[in-house]
């Protein structure tokens, strides 16, 4: 098992870098003027068509006559609006940040809808990470509309995580991921057709780049989590908030301040801690 999960941890890792690289060129696009639920739609509609070869095979198309696949898809394109409006005028370290109540709120949604398990030493955890994400936050005593649209993105993920537990079991991986692209593309289309930017060449590329990243990254996590255990893998799911402070400072040439750190350290923490006693199950 210890050699599967050396084997599958160079493309977690990658997954979990592609994916905030993802959303820092979302980042880019809208400092560029261009509007979030573009970006959002055209993630979705590129991602789709670029896994289409790959699972067609595999893709029923009776899926979509079931309503969670709607309910799963809707909510994560709620989640992807969400942090892309964020991402307008927040750095990006700090929406990572805020973004991170979604696991959270599913372990709770998961214990409570799902009756999975949990421990009073990992609901300990929980708030303790919750204290982190209120450092990032800071509601009352700064706190931003960008930031808010953040921690609406983790509560939308939140539920998503929560349906994807749910679901897991109905279809292929590969045919759950297209079909929750194929939804977020045909929720948002009306909106994304109507926020059309002039494609210049680096609109354009930006695009590709953001939709290729966010495809690119799932795609390797669901590889990943073929090759070992996802108990053994999770804990490097925290690793995007390392990977976004290191964008934000490689991109944008911004840094968390101190209590945003000291956020994201007990998040690192709370994230790691509790994973490891899951494993230890």
């Amino acid at each position: 098992m210890q050699r599967d999960v050396l084997r599958a941890l160079p493309l977690m890792l990658l997954a979990m870098t592609l994916i905030p690289a993802g959303d820092t060129a979302g980042k880019l696009l809208g400092e560029a003027g261009v509007a979030p639920v573009f970006t959002a739609w055209s993630r979705f509609t590129l991602g789709a068509v670029m896994i289409l070869p790959f699972v067609a095979r595999i893709m029923p198309l009776a899926l979509f006559a079931d309503w969670r696949i709607w309910l799963r898809g809707l909510l994560l394109a709620g989640g992807i609006l969400s942090i892309l409006t964020a991402l307008r005028t927040e750095p990006i370290a700090d929406v990572f940040g805020a973004f991170f109540i979604g696991p959270i709120l599913a372990y709770v949604l998961s214990a409570w809808l799902l009756r999975e398990g949990f421990s009073p030493l990992r609901v300990v955890l929980l708030l303790l990470g919750f204290c982190g994400v209120l450092l990032v936050v800071r509601p009352g005593f700064g706190m931003t509309p960008g930031l808010g649209f953040a921690v609406l993105a983790g509560l939308f993920y939140g539920g998503f995580l929560t349906t994807s537990r749910w679901l897991s079991g109905i279809a292929h991986p590969g045919a759950l991921l297209l079909s929750q692209l194929v939804v977020g593309a045909l929720a948002l289309a009306p909106f994304g057709l109507l926020a059309l930017p002039s494609f210049e060449a680096r609109i354009t590329a930006l695009t590709f780049g953001s939709a290729f990243g966010s495809m690119l990254g799932n795609l390797f996590l669901i590889i990943a989590l073929r090759m070992a255990p996802a108990s053994r893998l999770a804990p490097f799911v925290y690793f995007q908030l390392v990977a976004a402070t290191a964008l934000g400072w490689a991109v944008f040439g911004t840094l968390p301040d101190g209590l945003t750190l000291a956020g994201l350290a007990i998040l690192l923490l709370s994230g790691l801690t509790t994973l490891a006693l899951r494993d230890k199950r």
